[in-house]
C-alpha cells in the first residue's frame, strides 16, 4: 500500500465546517491533498496551516516521503545564513507536515516519528551552527581559523540533551543543548578570543533556530541544562564543564546525560568530552542513593506544578503530572543510574530500548517492562496530537469539550473513550512507578536485642557512615528490621559487637544504607554473617561494594568455571582505556566473587573443598586475565617479548587447586627468548632483563595497594635457587637446574606444578618436562631421608599457634601434604591431589589402604578446619574469639555437636596421621619407581 493510500485511513474530521474549510484552500488542495483534509486535518488548525502553505510540496512527496525528506535537507543554502533562516523554517513546516500526516496515518511507529523529528533538529542545529562559524572565521574572529575549520565548527560542539539525545523529539519540543568547545584547538593566548567568538556564534545560532520571524521559528532552544546557567555563558570550554562535574555535579545532571549525544559541531570532541564523564554519569558501584534522589526530583516538581493526588483527566498534565511520561522515564533512567555503572549494556539513550534492557537483565520484571512500554508509547502519542492542535508547547489534556474532541479526533477515539483510557493508563503507570520510588516504609516492630549494651548504639552516629543526615535517617528507616535480624543470632549481644565493628570500619554510608533499603534480603545476608564471621564483617566494611554482586549478578547460581570466569574478567578490562583502571577493575571484580565463594561458604550451599577448588579457579582466571594486560603495557615502551614469550608456573597450593580465603600465590615466571637478545621497542632491553622486568611487572599488578586494594600476596622463593635467583627463568636454564642441581624439596614442589598463564606452547612444553622428570627413576632411601630433614626442620622453625592450628604440626595439613608430594616422587605420580598421590602410593605399595584412609580423614578434617578458620579469623583461631556463631559454623563444617567435638576429632586424626608418617619415612627402605 502507498504512502498516500496509508494515510488515507486518517480517522474523520471533527470541524463542523470541514467543506467550507476545505473549499478555503482550494487553490492549493488537489487530488490526494484534498482526502487528507477530509481527515483529520480539519481537527487540527496548525497542521491546516501547514497545508496551506506546503500543500503542493506534500502533493509531490507523498509517493516517495523518505527521498522528498533527503531532497529537503541536502537543498538547505549553508553559505548564505539569511537565506538558511527562512529556508530552514520552510523545512521545518514540511518536516512537521508531513511527520504528522505519517503518524496520524499509522504509517510510521511511534520511535520513527520521534527520530525523524529529532534528526531535522540534528541538521538544523548543525548548519545553523558552522554558518555562524563561517562568519566569525570571515571576520578573522576565531584565532587561526580558515574555512577549512568550519567543517568541525572550530571545535564546538552541541550535546543533545533529553528528548533530542534519545532521538525522542515530540512536535512542540523545545530542543535542549549544551554548547562546549575544544579549547586544546587554541593557543593559550588565544583562548579568550577563542571562546568570545565561539560564545557570539553559539548566540547568534540559537537566534537562528528559535526566534520568531514572518516565516515562523524552526526549535525553541534551551541552553540552561549547562553548568551553573546564571553565571556562566552559553558556550564553555570542555575542561570547565569537566572540572564541574567532578566537583559539584549532582544527581539530576547524570540523569540529563545519560540521554546525551553530540549533535551537531564537532561531533568527536563531543564523543571525547563524554568518555571522559563516564565515571561521573556512570558509577562503579549499584547507586542505589539515586532512587532517593530522583523522588526528590520528582516531589519537587509536583510541588512546583501543583500536581496532587486528586487528578481528572480533563487538564491533566501528561508529562509531569501522576503517572505521566516523566514517571516511565525518571523510572527508567534511575534504574539505569543504579545498574549502568556495572553493565555497558545498560547505558541507552532511548527510554524503549532501555526498558527492554533492563527486562533482559533482570533489573525489572518482563510484564513490567511491556506494561510500562505500552504506556509510554500511547501517552506520546496523546501530547503529540494534544501538540498538533494548535503547535502548542503544552502537555495537558484539553479541558473543554470542543477541545477533547478534536483530541479525540485525531486518536481516532471517542472523548469518553479518550477520558477513560487516560485514567486507566495513568493510573497504572502510577502503581507500577511509585513503589521503586517510594516503597512502604518498614514498620518499627523490632525491639533492640535483650541486654545489649545501650552505648554501642548511641556511638554510631559518631562514625564516619553517619556524617551525614541523610545517611543517618536512611539507617533509622533500617535500624529496627536489622536489630530484629541479629535478634534471631545465636548470641544476639555477639552479633551486636560485630555489627559495631562493621558500622565503624565503613567510610560512608548513604550508598550502602541505600542498597539495603531497597534490597531488604540484604539485611538478612548482613546479620548472618556479623552474627557468624567477624572476620568477614570486617572485611566487608572496609569492601562494602561487594555487596552489589548479590543485586547485579547470578550470585546464587552454578559455579561458571575458570573459562567464564577468565572471559567475563577480561572483558572488563578490556572495556577500560586506563592500565590503572584496569587494575583497579581486576581488583573489584575479584573481590566479588572472592564474597561469593565465602557467603556460599559461611551458608553451607558449598563444602570446604569445593570453596578450596573456587578459590583456585578465581586466582587462574585473574592470572588469565591479567597477564596479556601486564605484557601488552609494558610492550609498549619496551616492545613485544622477544623469542616464543614467557608462562607463568603455579606451585603450591595454587598448582594443587586449592587455596582458602587468605591463600597467597606461589609463582614461578619461565621464558623462552629463542635466540633473540633485544626487545625491539623503543627502549629495548635485553632478552634477561626484559623478562625479569616483566615478571616483576606482573607482581605488581597483583600486589600493589591501590584505590580498590590488592589482588594477591605473591611468593616467588619456590623459583630455582629462590632468592638467590633470577626473578625470571629461561626454559633451559630450568631445565637443566631441576635435571641437575635442584634438591629434593624442589622436585616435591614440583608434584604440585601447574602452568597457569601465558604462551600455551611454552605451558605444555613445561607440563611435559615436568611429568617426565617425576616418573624417571629416583632413589627412595634418600628421598626419605630428605623428608624427614625437611619435617625436623620446620618443626623446629614453626610451632602450631593453638589447638586449632590445622596446617602446621604432625599429621595436620602441610605434614600430609609433604608425604603425599613424597609418594607423588616415589611412585612418578603427575597428578596434584593429595589424594591421587596416596592411591599412587597404596598401588606402589609404599603404604596400605587404612594408612592412605587415615591420612586423608586426618586431611579432610584438617582442611575443612582451615578454610572455616580463615573465612572466621585473620588472627589464629580461638574458639571464644569468634563467638557461637562461628563456632556453630565449624562444628557444622567437621560434622561435630559442638567445638569441644571438633577439637577432639581434629586432635585425634591428626594423631594418627603422623603415626602413619612416621611409620612411612622410618620404616623399609626401597628403590622407588623402578623396581628395585
Amino acid at each position: 500500500m502507498s504512502f498516500s493510500n496509508k494515510i488515507s485511513r486518517l480517522p474523520r474530521a471533527f470541524s463542523p465546517d470541514i467543506a467550507q474549510e476545505v473549499a478555503s484552500l482550494a487553490p492549493y488542495a488537489t487530488g490526494e491533498t484534498r482526502k487528507l483534509l477530509e481527515g483529520a486535518i480539519g481537527s487540527s488548525p496548525y497542521l491546516h496551516g501547514l497545508l496551506a502553505k506546503e500543500a503542493k510540496w506534500l502533493e509531490a512527496s507523498l509517493d516517495a516521503p523518505d527521498a522528498a525528506l533527503k531532497n529537503l535537507y541536502a537543498a538547505l543554502p549553508t553559505e548564505d545564513a539569511k537565506a538558511l533562516s527562512d529556508t530552514l523554517r520552510q523545512a521545518k513546516r514540511r518536516v512537521a507536515l508531513l511527520t504528522a500526516l505519517a503518524d496520524l496515518g499509522g504509517v510510521w511507529p511511534l520511535l520513527t516519528v520521534t527520530q525523524a523529528l529529532s534528526d531535522f533538529a540534528d541538521l538544523a542545529s548543525d548548519v545553523a551552527v558552522k554558518a555562524m562559524i563561517s562568519q566569525e572565521i570571515q571576520r578573522g574572529k576565531l584565532p587561526g581559523a580558515t574555512q577549512d575549520d568550519v567543517e568541525n565548527a572550530g571545535g564546538l560542539v552541541c550535546l543533545a540533551m533529553g528528548k533530542m539525545g534519545a532521538g525522542e523529539l515530540n512536535y512542540s519540543s523545545d530542543i535542549d543543548l549544551i554548547c562546549l568547545f575544544d579549547e586544546t584547538r587554541y593557543e593559550r593566548d588565544d583562548y579568550l578570543t577563542a571562546r568570545s567568538a565561539l560564545v557570539r556564534a553559539t548566540r547568534k545560532a540559537m537566534a537562528m533556530l528559535s526566534d520568531l520571524t514572518g516565516e515562523g521559528y524552526v526549535f525553541r532552544t534551551d541552553l540552561r541544562l549547562r553548568p551553573d546557567p546564571a553565571v556562566t555563558p552559553v558556550c564553555l570550554s570542555m575542561e570547565a564543564a569537566e572540572r564541574y562535574y567532578e566537583s559539584l555535579g549532582r544527581t539530576w545532571e547524570r540523569a540529563a546525560y545519560v540521554k546525551a549525544r553530540p549533535a551537531a559541531g564537532d561531533l568527536a570532541a563531543g564523543a571525547r568530552f563524554l568518555e571522559t564523564l563516564t565515571p561521573f554519569v556512570w558509577r562503579k558501584h549499584l547507586d542505589f542513593a539515586a532512587i532517593q534522589d530522583a523522588h526528590d526530583m520528582r516531589l519537587r516538581i509536583r510541588e512546583h506544578k501543583g500536581f496532587g493526588r486528586h487528578w481528572q483527566p480533563e487538564g491533566h498534565n501528561i508529562k509531569l503530572g501522576r503517572g505521566g511520561i516523566r514517571e516511565i522515564e525518571f523510572f527508567t533512567q534511575t534504574r539505569q543510574l543504579i545498574a549502568g555503572g556495572r553493565d555497558p549494556d545498560l547505558r541507552l539513550r532511548g527510554t524503549l530500548p532501555a526498558l527492554a534492557a533492563l527486562a533482559d537483565k533482570d533489573w525489572i520484571p518482563q510484564d513490567v517492562a511491556s506494561r510500562l512500554t505500552d504506556h509510554y508509547v500511547a501517552h506520546r502519542e496523546l501530547e503529540h496530537r494534544i501538540q498538533m492542535v494548535h503547535d502548542a508547547q503544552t502537555h495537558d489534556v484539553p479541558r473543554t469539550e470542543e477541545g477533547l474532541a478534536r483530541v479525540a479526533c485525531l486518536m481516532g477515539v471517542s472523548v469518553e473513550d479518550l477520558k477513560s483510557s487516560i485514567k486507566a493508563r495513568v493510573e497504572e503507570v502510577h502503581v507500577l512507578t511509585e513503589g521503586f520510588f517510594a516503597p512502604d516504609a518498614v514498620a518499627p516492630s523490632a525491639q533492640e536485642p535483650q541486654e545489649v549494651d545501650p552505648a554501642i548504639v548511641a556511638r554510631w552516629r559518631s562514625y564516619p557512615a553517619f556524617r551525614t543526615e541523610r545517611a543517618a535517617a536512611i539507617f533509622e528507616r533500617l535500624k529496627p528490621e536489622l536489630l530484629n535480624h541479629l535478634n534471631r543470632a545465636a548470641k544476639p549481644e555477639e552479633a551486636l559487637v560485630s555489627l559495631d565493628g562493621f558500622l565503624e570500619g565503613l567510610p560512608a554510608g548513604v550508598q550502602l544504607f541505600s542498597l539495603f533499603e531497597s534490597n531488604p534480603q540484604l539485611i538478612d545476608l548482613l546479620a548472618d554473617i556479623v552474627g557468624t564471621a567477624p572476620a568477614l564483617s570486617r572485611y566487608l566494611s572496609r569492601n562494602s561494594s561487594v555487596f552489589d554482586a548479590v543485586i547485579g549478578g547470578a550470585f546464587f547460581a552454578d559455579w561458571p568455571g575458570t573459562v567464564t570466569l577468565t572471559k567475563e574478567l577480561s572483558e572488563q578490562l578490556a572495556r577500560e582505556e586506563d592500565y590503572e583502571r584496569k587494575l583497579d577493575t581486576a581488583r573489584r571484580w575479584t573481590k566479588e566473587w572472592h564474597f561469593r565463594i565465602g557467603v556460599h561458604h559461611l551458608r553451607g550451599l558449598i563444602s570446604a573443598e569445593q570453596a578450596g577448588a573456587q578459590y583456585a579457579e578465581l586466582a587462574n582466571a585473574v592470572l588469565r586475565a591479567i597477564w596479556p594486560e601486564v605484557t601488552a603495557k609494558f610492550a609498549e615502551k619496551h616492545g613485544d617479548q622477544p623469542g616464543r614469550g614467557a608462562m607463568i608456573l603455579g606451585m603450591g597450593s595454587l598448582g594443587a587447586g586449592r587455596l582458602h580465603a587468605t591463600s597467597d600465590l606461589d609463582l614461578i615466571a619461565i621464558y623462552d627468548a629463542d635466540g633473540v637478545e633485544y626487545s625491539d621497542g623503543r627502549k629495548p632491553l635485553a632478552a634477561r632483563t626484559y623478562y625479569a622486568r616483566l615478571t616483576q611487572a606482573l607482581v605488581t599488578s597483583l600486589t600493589a595497594p591501590m584505590a580498590e586494594g590488592r589482588l594477591y600476596e605473591v611468593d616467588m622463593r619456590l623459583r630455582p635457587s629462590g632468592t638467590q635467583g633470577p626473578v625470571a627463568t629461561s626454559v633451559q636454564s630450568f631445565k637443566t637446574y631441576q635435571q641437575e642441581q635442584a634438591w629434593t624439596w624442589e622436585h616435591l614442589a614440583l608434584t604440585r606444578a601447574r602452568p597457569v598463564a601465558g604462551n600455551p606452547d611454552l605451558q605444555q612444553e613445561i607440563e611435559d618436562f615436568r611429568i617426565a622428570l617425576l616418573v624417571r627413576p629416583s632413589d627412595a632411601q634418600a628421598i626419605k631421608r630428605d623428608v624427614q630433614d625437611m619435617r625436623a626442620r620446620i618443626a623446629e622453625a614453626k610451632t602450631p599457634e593453638g589447638q586449632f592450628d590445622a596446617k602446621i604440626g604432625a599429621g595436620r595439613l602441610q605434614d600430609i601434604e609433604l608425604t603425599a608430594q613424597t609418594a607423588a616422587l616415589l611412585t612418578g605420580c603427575p597428578d596434584r591431589s593429595v589424594s591421587a598421590a596416596l592411591n599412587a602410593g597404596v598401588a606402589f605399595g609404599w603404604l596400605d589402604a587404612a594408612q592412605s584412609a587415615a591420612l586423608m580423614h586426618a586431611y579432610e578434617v584438617s582442611w575443612r578446619v582451615q578454610t572455616a578458620s580463615k573465612l572466621l579469623s585473620e588472627k589464629p583461631l580461638d574458639p571464644d574469639a569468634i563467638g557461637a556463631g562461628g563456632r556453630s559454623f565449624l562444628a557444622r563444617e567437621t560434622e561435630c555437636d559442638d567445638i569441644s567435638a571438633v577439637e577432639t576429632l581434629l586432635t585425634q586424626s591428626t594423631r594418627r596421621a603422623a603415626e602413619v608418617i612416621e611409620t612411612l619415612l622410618g620404616g623399609q627402605e626401597r628403590k622407588a619407581k623402578d623396581g628395585g
